[in-house]
């Protein structure tokens, strides 16, 4: 250690020697190269990165897109058909269920596996890079892509939305979410996450699945006579 002119003391750099490894192609030494050099050669390697999660993303999300609108075709009755019923085709996911499961792994899968891979490679312990990338993503999720939703109507057109009550349950949990991770890591067990906290924070994304899918079907509300006559149909396939 040495001290500088404010008496403050000072590492001495002269004690360190550079590695004779790289830090991005362990085949070549770049760490003596230019800073100029290095951070071109760093923003190409991030954008080629950044490059290969988008074709993978959009190839992902294509799929799950082609899995949700699978339909299949049911027979309801229909006294004006020869037959005495009518074929109908409906689609075989839920679109809450599938928005809340497979459209939000396509968009969450890069964060999620960035995630898993640190704690498994720091030894189960959390680092600075994929917490913050998941908190920082969902609250990106939260805010932002839903002012560029609003914006993004023309005015003077609006929209309504389609169910109110799944809203309402997606709400409350995404807000939900950060109250339990502030209980989990700084009431319960500062700074550590035990297994029962981690169980019950599994457990609670398919109570959120069941919860909204049974408000999308309005499992408390009372059904009417003409929406069963509506609802009676036998579903087959060929």
């Amino acid at each position: 250690m040495s001290s500088n002119s404010s008496g403050e003391e000072c590492p001495d750099y002269s004690v360190y020697e550079c590695s004779d490894v790289g830090i991005v192609m362990p085949f070549i030494n770049e760490s003596t190269w230019s800073s100029e050099v290095r951070a071109a050669l760093y923003l190409i390697g991030l954008f080629w990165c950044f490059l290969g999660v988008a074709i993978i993303a959009d190839v992902f999300m294509c799929s799950i897109e082609k899995i949700t609108s699978k339909t299949r075709r049911i027979r309801i009755a229909d006294p004006d058909k020869e037959d005495g019923y009518a074929v109908i085709e409906v689609k075989v996911w839920n679109n809450t269920v599938a928005n809340l499961t497979l459209m939000a792994l396509g968009s969450s899968a890069p964060e999620i596996l960035l995630a898993v891979i640190e704690i498994v490679a720091n030894g189960f312990k959390a680092g600075p890079l994929g917490p913050s990338t998941i908190v920082g993503s969902a609250a990106f999720n939260l805010f932002v892509i839903t002012a560029v939703c609003v914006m993004s109507i023309p005015s003077p057109d609006t929209r309504r939305i389609q169910s109110i009550k799944v809203f309402g349950i997606t709400a409350f949990f995404c807000i939900f979410a950060y109250v339990w991770l502030l209980i989990v890591l700084k009431v319960t067990s500062p700074d550590y996450v035990d297994m029962w906290e981690a169980f019950v924070t599994l457990l609670m994304f398919p109570f959120l699945v069941i919860t909204a899918y049974l408000a999308d079907k309005n499992f408390c509300r009372k059904p009417k006579v003409e929406d069963d006559e509506e609802q009676v149909g036998l579903g087959f396939s060929e």
